[in-house]
């Protein structure tokens, strides 16, 4: 069982990686998606993905009651919906600026596999199939393994929670102005992004 919490916390942290180059310098930092008219669809299902993926951690691989497990099971159904709507709006989100690079593609296919891999392995820990049931275990022990993909989850939470934060202040004449007096002074100190 410890090999599915090792397999769990690498993918965790390789989404977060991905993630956090996608979700935050490519969509909102480089292409800040969230100004263009033709990507507001897109900067929303962002949004509510960015919004429950610290609730989902918070619920499925923090808590260990099957309350919190069915809770989880329910964002991660709508999460997956919110991704589905997302790739299908994506092309005409990004038609003026000539689409969606096919690197950018394979990033969101990395991303979103180790993504749901990470939950998926999560789960997997929990659900213990019987010859009568599909049974939802609480977790009672605590090995390792189990140590591990907790220190991993709440230490990425605080980080979720403001890539979360910027992405629904993004949503408002009055966060995307701050947003780009900040950004503007940034910018023009920094030479490398």
């Amino acid at each position: 069982m410890d090999i599915l919490y090792y397999l769990s916390a690498l993918c965790l942290l390789l989404f977060m990686v991905l993630a956090t180059y996608d979700g935050f310098y490519l969509h909102i930092w480089k292409y800040e998606l969230f100004k263009r008219k033709e990507s507001a669809f897109e900067h929303k299902t962002h949004t509510i993905r960015a919004i429950l993926f610290p609730l989902i951690v918070w619920f499925l691989f923090i808590n260990t009651d099957a309350t919190s497990f069915w809770i989880a099971i329910v964002l991660i159904s709508i999460d997956f919906l919110a991704l589905g709507i997302d790739a299908y709006s994506e092309d005409d989100s990004r038609k003026s600026i000539g689409g969606l690079p096919r690197w950018e593609y394979i990033l969101h296919l990395f991303a979103n596999s180790f993504h749901f891999a990470s939950i998926f392995l999560m789960i997997a820990t929990r659900v213990e199939i019987t010859e009568s049931a599909l049974v939802i275990n609480e977790i009672t022990t605590n090995t390792f393994a189990q140590q591990v993909i907790q220190f991993i989850s709440v230490n990425i939470i605080p980080g979720a929670i403001i890539l979360a934060f910027v992405h629904f202040i993004l949503l408002f004449p009055k966060g995307i102005s701050i947003w780009s007096k900040s950004v503007f002074w940034l910018k023009n100190r920094l030479v490398c992004c």
